[in-house]
């Protein structure tokens, strides 16, 4: 596998693809994963059969918020500059950057301007919450749910007000 990177990698491209980094970033994921699931399961906590709708939502706008707020957000933008450049603001407080370095670096960069990519890792550690202080994590987790639904009235008001001066 080693070398089917290594070859993968000398191929000429446009964009330069940190293919170890990506499988270190992957390998650290599922390390991760697999300890905590195991300590859960050392201390005896059950992992439920069925997670419950409530839990589901809950956590699945909370993990989009948080994705938004981590990946994009100008004022988290102190915590990405050591692994990102700016490019451009976007729109309503957030900005558009570019990964800088190579290989980890880039790597780490590229994971936290996804906010897809970095879902993967909010949801996981939301749902450790739920496992190791679900109250505490459900009470977070509704704080950014409220905040989501505080965006949704802010556009409508926006829309709204659009609308009028048409």
């Amino acid at each position: 596998m080693a070398a089917r990177i290594r070859s993968v990698q000398n191929e000429p491209r446009e964009e330069e693809r940190p293919l170890p980094a990506y499988l270190a970033l992957v390998a650290v994921y599922n390390t991760v994963l697999a300890a905590g699931l195991l300590v859960a399961h050392r201390t005896g906590r059950k992992v439920p059969d069925r997670v419950p709708v409530v839990d589901l939502l809950l956590l699945g706008v909370a993990t989009f918020k948080l994705s938004r707020i981590i990946s994009r957000a100008k004022v988290t933008s102190a915590l990405r500059s050591p692994l990102t450049e700016f490019e451009q603001p976007i729109a309503d407080g957030e900005v558009m950057e570019r990964p800088t370095g190579s290989g980890i670096r880039k790597a780490i960069g590229e994971l936290v301007l996804c906010p897809f990519c970095i879902a993967q890792w909010i949801g996981t550690c939301l749902y450790g919450g739920l496992l190791f202080a679900p109250s505490y994590t459900r009470f977070i987790a509704s704080l950014f749910v409220s905040v989501t639904v505080s965006d949704f009235f802010q556009y409508f008001r926006e829309a709204i007000r659009k609308k009028a001066d048409e």
